[in-house]
């Protein structure tokens, strides 16, 4: 029996979690697939938005800028990368001129500090390579750079380190309402909540309506990204947007938090949620569009190219509602739901706790998480240290990323675990750089498999079907 189950891991789920884990209560958090930050979280432009798009009094106005601004200190807590570099939003001509005013009193009205207008000069000048017919911008100076899965992550296993409990590869198939719990079943196993806190995404919809709920649905809108090589990280030091349309904030141009430079996302609207395809149509828009914004973009430097998709909710609004007694919806999270997430938690806490769960604190609750990137992030004396200690942390695994094999093994023995391929990658970066797993991906599978005591070939990308290795062609001689 638990007070609050959560149903979906990603970083919305997961601040939610971390939120709740302050408080003397019982959380389990439920995941369809085999790892967390598995859906949008994964795949999304790593944005921290200052606050000036979304309209005033919307649930998405007023919780991005809460948001953003607790989003340093909860970054510093998790040990996650956060850069802020601030963001630029580029006119062409006197139409753009026009959104950019707009966007600027939306902003004001949104409580978001620094915002001004930009001329041609002043933007030269902090953006060298922009666009020459780029005329003026919208500064934010509060916008900033994360990295999603990390935060959901780390947020996840600050949660389970304050007793939260986490159960992956259960999809839920059937909420029943009892006397005094709500029963969460999925095809194998049953847990009881006397609270649901549905944040299940794409598939949110599907969820409230096992709960009795069919007040709102979802629908995926696809977005493609390009992803290129470091020596690109410096082409832009803010992250640059043309004006917004009523399909989102448009293509962006920004450095990564890990120095990469990131193109995208497009965005259609479509049905199936399961479609992460990469289209022909959908880099070419990308391609055309960022050199729209800066004509130098080195396409030829990219390494990697993906698809996320969003969860666009049929109120065009955040759908953070009660419908039923113990049962929250958190759907619809759309971005600025990155930036929005560590509010969204405390918005739900409060509602929580109106409808009756006593919030009394920890006194041992603890915050801080060490960062996963700490052994990289020391000085050659004290990886010395560590690499006496433990000669793991001696040897290098990834080349491209300079990942070492302790990193690695810590990642599959830290909560929450990582057990296949994918999951090693999101936590230690082993995997993202140029050969995107061509030379290290073989070494992992075999730490997997010894680490996790399974076959080699049971080792997956990223849980269910996603074998990588059919077989063995031979024995390998006994030693």
């Amino acid at each position: 029996m638990y007070d609050v189950a959560i149903i979906g891991a990603g970083v919305v789920g997961g601040m939610i979690a971390r939120t709740l884990s302050k408080y003397q209560l019982r959380i389990c958090i439920l995941e369809k697939e085999n790892d967390v930050a598995m859906g949008a979280t994964k795949a999304n432009s790593a944005i921290v938005h200052a606050g000036f798009d979304a309209a005033p009094g919307s649930l998405k106005a007023r919780l991005n800028v809460k948001g953003a601004q607790m989003m340093p200190e909860i970054c510093r807590e998790l040990g996650v990368k956060y850069i802020n570099n601030g963001s630029l939003v580029i006119g062409f001509d006197q139409q753009d001129r026009q959104m950019l005013n707009t966007l600027l009193e939306r902003g004001i009205a949104n409580g978001v500090a620094g915002l001004r207008i930009l001329e041609q000069a002043e933007l030269k000048a902090l953006e060298p390579n922009i666009s020459e017919k780029a005329l003026c911008a919208l500064l934010a100076p509060t916008g900033a750079i994360t990295c999603p899965y990390d935060l959901a992550i780390s947020a996840i296993g600050n949660a389970m380190d304050n007793g939260a409990h986490l159960t992956c590869n259960f999809p839920v198939c059937s909420i029943t309402k009892a006397e005094d719990a709500y029963l969460i079943a999925s095809d194998r196993e049953c847990v009881r909540a006397r609270f649901v806190v549905n944040c299940a995404g794409l598939h949110s919809d599907e969820v409230a309506q096992l709960a009795g709920d069919d007040t709102f649905t979802v629908h995926p809108r696809r977005g493609e990204y390009l992803l290129l090589d470091k020596e690109c990280g410096d082409l832009v030091s803010h992250t640059i947007f043309q004006t917004p349309s009523k399909m989102g904030k448009g293509i962006l141009i920004s450095p990564t938090v890990d120095g990469n430079l990131l193109l995208g996302p497009t965005s259609v609207d479509m049905q199936d949620k399961e479609n992460k395809n990469i289209t022909e149509e959908g880099l070419a828009e990308i391609i055309q569009t960022a050199r729209k914004s800066v004509p130098s973009v080195p396409i030829g430097k990219t390494i990697t190219s993906f698809c996320g998709l969003r969860a666009v909710g049929s109120t065009g609004d955040f759908i953070i509602t009660a419908p039923l007694p113990g049962f929250i919806n958190a759907a619809g999270i759309e971005s600025p739901g990155l930036s929005a997430s560590p509010a969204i938690a405390e918005y739900i806490a409060e509602m929580l706790k109106a409808q009756g769960l006593s919030l009394r604190e920890k006194p041992d609750y603890n915050p801080i998480r060490p960062s996963v990137h700490a052994f990289r992030e020391l000085s050659m004396e004290k990886k010395n240290e560590v690499i006496r200690r433990n000669p793991a942390y001696g040897r290098i695994v990834c080349r491209c990323e300079g990942i070492t094999e302790g990193e690695i093994l810590d990642a599959i023995h830290r909560n929450p675990k990582a057990t296949d391929l994918d999951g090693i990658k999101r936590r230690t970066r082993a995997q993202m750089g140029r050969c995107q797993g061509g030379f290290c991906g073989p070494y992992i599978i075999e730490l997997l498999a010894r680490e996790l005591q399974i076959p080699y070939e049971s080792v997956t990308k990223f849980g269910g079907a996603s074998i990588l290795n059919m077989g063995k062609t031979k024995e390998r001689p006994e030693s």
